[in-house]
C-alpha cells in the first residue's frame, strides 16, 4: 500500500489535491515534464465525479475511456506518489515553498486483501450508498471501481461497530484490520494545485420543484447513476416510485441556477448533459416522449451540432419555459407548470418522471483552500498568488474536456507562480 510512516516528510515539486479527472490530469502532465508529484484524494478511489457518469457528451462513450488510460499512466509512473483517503489539515508558506500537513485516514483493510469480497458478503451492516445518491444501499465494507490501491475499505463511521467482527472473521487472509490508526505526514512542495471538484446544488432547497417530497422527481446526477450499468438499477432507467417504465419524462433546466435566491450563475454544462440524458431515455424507451424545459439552450462551439441532432428527434421536444412548480398527480405522476418566457403564459404538462438539472457548486465554497487563497464571489479559486492554483471545476464550471484542458494549463500556472 506504500503508506508513509507516521511523521514522515515528503519532498515534491507539486502537491495536487483531488484525484478526479482534473487532478489526475495535472499530476500526469506535471510528471511527464519531469516533476515529482504527490497526488492526494480524500476518497478510497480515483476518478471523482466523472467515475459516477454513465457517458460523456458529445461522443456518448463511457467515462472509462479516459479514466482507465489515466489510471494506467499513474500506476506505472514513479514520479507520482498517490495517497488516497487523505486530507490536507493545514498548509503554510507561499509560492516556491509550501508545506502541507496531511492525514492519511485508515482503510481498515491491509495489503493482504485480494479483493475477493468475502468480507462484504459476510457483512451484516447496510448503509445508504452515497455514490448512488441514496438510491441504493451498500455494505459497511465495500469496493469501488478505480479503487487505489485496489483493496476493499471499511466505512470509517462503522469501524468500531462490533458487528463488523464478522467481516474480519470471514477474511482468511487476515486483511480486515479494525485497529488501524491515522497517519500524519508532511509534504514540502514548491506549489499546490487544488482540484477538489464539485457538488451538485442541493435540490432540497428548491421547495417548489418537489424534490424529496415526490419520489419521481430526481436530479441529473441521480439519473446518471440510474443509467449506469454499475448503478442501483444496473442501467435500467425506471420510475423510483414503482420501478415502472417511462412513457413521458420532463427535464427541468436551470433548477436553481441563474437565480438570485440559489445559484446566480450558469454552470454551462447542464443543457448538454440533459440532451445526453434524453438520449439515454430514448434508447431504452423508443416510444417515450421527452420534454426539455429551458430558459436558453447553451451549447456553444462543437456542442451546437449535439443540440441540433436532438432537435431533429421526433420524440424530443424543447419548450422555452421556466418551470416554477411541480405537483404530484394520481399514481405518483407529476404536473410540471412552466411559464413561457416569450409569451408569459403558464402551461401545465403531466409526466411520469421529472429530472432537475441542478448546477455545479465548487467544493471550495464549503471547504476553502489553505494559504488564504482568494476565491471569487461564488467560491471558485481565483489567482495563484498564494501558492495554490485551481484546476478543473475548482476554478470554474466546466465539462470534462474543458476540465482536462484547464488542468493541463494549471501546471504551467503553478510553475509560473513560483517564479514571481
Amino acid at each position: 500500500m506504500n503508506v508513509p510512516d507516521n511523521g514522515a516528510r515528503i519532498t515534491a515539486d507539486l502537491l495536487v489535491v483531488g484525484g478526479g479527472i482534473a487532478g489526475m490530469t495535472a499530476a500526469i502532465e506535471a510528471s511527464e515534464m519531469g516533476l515529482e508529484v504527490v497526488l492526494v484524494e480524500k476518497e478510497p478511489f480515483l476518478g471523482g465525479r466523472v467515475a459516477q457518469f454513465n457517458q460523456y457528451f458529445p461522443k456518448m462513450c463511457p467515462p472509462w475511456c479516459g479514466l482507465e488510460i489515466n489510471y494506467r499512466r499513474l500506476r506505472g509512473n514513479d514520479k507520482v506518489r498517490i495517497l488516497t483517503l487523505t486530507t490536507v489539515d493545514q498548509a503554510s508558506g507561499g509560492p516556491g515553498n509550501c508545506e502541507a500537513r496531511l492525514t492519511i485516514h485508515p482503510r481498515y483493510v491491509n495489503e493482504n486483501c485480494t479483493a475477493c469480497g468475502d468480507c462484504a458478503q459476510a457483512c451484516p451492516v447496510d448503509v445508504p450508498d452515497e455514490y448512488n445518491f441514496g438510491l441504493s444501499t451498500r455494505k459497511a465494507v465495500y469496493y469501488r471501481d478505480m479503487a487505489f490501491p485496489p483493496l476493499y475499505v471499511v466505512d470509517p463511521a462503522l469501524a468500531g461497530d462490533p458487528r463488523l467482527q464478522a467481516c474480519r472473521d470471514a477474511c482468511k487472509y487476515e486483511a480486515v484490520d479494525l485497529a488501524m490508526q491515522p497517519v500524519t505526514v508532511t509534504v514540502q512542495a514548491k506549489g499546490i494545485i487544488w482540484a477538489t471538484g464539485w457538488q451538485p446544488y442541493d435540490a432540497n432547497k428548491l421547495d417548489t420543484l418537489g424534490f424529496g417530497k415526490f419520489p419521481n422527481v430526481v436530479t441529473n446526477v441521480m439519473l446518471e447513476r440510474l443509467a449506469s450499468a454499475g448503478g442501483p438499477t444496473e442501467g435500467k432507467i425506471r420510475r423510483p416510485s414503482d420501478q415502472g417504465a417511462i412513457g413521458k419524462i420532463a427535464f427541468v433546466q436551470c433548477a436553481g441556477s441563474r437565480d438570485a435566491n440559489h445559484l446566480p450563475y450558469c454552470s454551462g454544462v447542464c443543457c448538454a448533459a440533459s440532451i445526453k440524458q434524453a438520449q439515454y431515455v430514448r434508447e431504452q424507451y423508443p416510444e417515450a416522449e421527452i420534454h426539455l424545459f429551458y430558459i436558453d439552450v447553451r451549447t456553444p462551439g462543437r456542442l451546437e451540432d449535439f443540440y441540433a441532432g436532438a432537435e431533429k428527434d421526433a420524440k424530443i421536444f424543447f419548450h422555452r419555459g421556466k418551470v416554477g412548480e411541480i405537483r404530484e398527480a394520481a399514481n405518483h405522476n407529476l404536473i410540471v407548470a412552466a411559464e413561457n418566457t416569450l409569451t408569459g403564459k403558464v402551461t401545465e404538462m403531466e409526466v411520469e418522471m421529472a429530472v432537475l438539472a441542478t448546477g455545479m457548486v465548487p467544493n471550495t465554497a464549503q471547504e476553502r483552500p489553505p494559504l488564504d487563497t482568494p476565491l471569487d464571489e461564488w467560491g471558485f479559486v481565483g489567482s495563484s498568488a498564494s501558492g495554490v492554483t485551481g484546476a478543473g471545476v475548482a476554478s470554474r464550471p466546466a465539462d470534462v474536456a474543458a476540465s482536462v484542458q484547464q488542468a493541463t494549463g494549471s501546471v504551467i500556472q503553478a510553475l509560473l507562480a513560483q517564479r514571481r
